[in-house]
């Protein structure tokens, strides 16, 4: 395991910037043209998010952050890598765009309390090894009553092998794991990301520890990837098997003391 996991990543994810990698290309022109139906299918923002104070946390590459921008909103993009973040502010000056970029680990941001009034968040949890720690954080800047949108890879598809065999996906890794224990390398995987350091979070911390950091759970969905068809061993065969994400729509609380208890509202 890498001495600095933060670092080995910010390192990892500027070189896939650089060559331009899957998750780190920045968002089309005719994605830009009706925004909300590209970041938003299942309609959590409400349809208008004009002049909204948005956090896309973890999400540099000029992608989410100008799509957010695009649909009205005031607009920060938080990321690790300056060369992810260097896209979206190229982008924000071409077309003239409000997004701020900040480049900070996304449980400690440098911003101040309660500054956001949505908080989204691609993809990113893995990279970390306590994800209530980021919770707690975006806990921190989101306003009563904010809306936070999140992903996180499952954590069945982190255990399971990227290849098929003839039992189906197996699962290599146990569940129940150091919280500090990184996973194992894997090479040739659209489900994981090579030369990242990856870490696998229970869904005790998913989403109970989302509820105990102040937040109401009031949807929660599995995008589907899967394709029946597919070739054994491929993105959709994999994806049919093994729900690769889940998204979560969470609400703040109007407390902001001290946060104990499960709230759970599905809607």
């Amino acid at each position: 395991m890498p001495t600095d996991p933060l670092e080995h990543n910010r390192q990892a994810w500027d070189q896939r910037a650089r060559e331009q990698a899957r998750f780190t290309r920045p968002a089309k022109d005719d994605e830009l043209k009706e925004p909300l139906k590209v970041v938003d299918p299942r309609g959590w923002l409400g349809g208008d998010i004009t002049g909204k104070r948005v956090l896309c946390l973890a999400s540099g590459g000029g992608r989410h952050g100008p799509l957010y921008a695009a649909a009205g909103a005031f607009v920060t993009v938080n990321d690790i890598s300056d060369v992810q973040l260097e896209m979206d502010r190229k982008i924000a000056a071409a077309k003239r765009m409000d997004i701020q970029t900040v480049c900070a680990p996304m449980d400690k941001l440098p911003v101040a309390d309660m500054e956001f009034d949505i908080v989204v968040h691609p993809v990113a949890t893995c990279y970390v090894p306590d994800v209530v720690a980021v919770y707690r954080e975006v806990a921190r800047v989101i306003r009563p009553g904010g809306l936070y949108v999140s992903q996180h890879k499952t954590p069945t598809s982190l255990q399971a092998d990227i290849r098929r065999s003839p039992r189906g996906y197996e699962l290599l890794t146990p569940y129940y794991r150091k919280k500090t224990e990184p996973l194992f390398e894997v090479n040739g995987s659209l489900h994981r990301e090579a030369g990242t350091v990856e870490f696998l979070h229970r869904w005790e911390e998913l989403i109970g520890g989302l509820c105990r950091s102040g937040f109401v759970v009031e949807d929660l969905s599995e995008p589907y990837h899967g394709d029946r068809s597919a070739k054994p061993g491929s993105w959709g065969d994999r994806s049919e098997w093994i729900a690769p994400y889940v998204r979560i729509k969470a609400r703040r609380t109007e407390a902001r003391g001290e946060e104990s208890g499960p709230r759970i509202l599905l809607t």
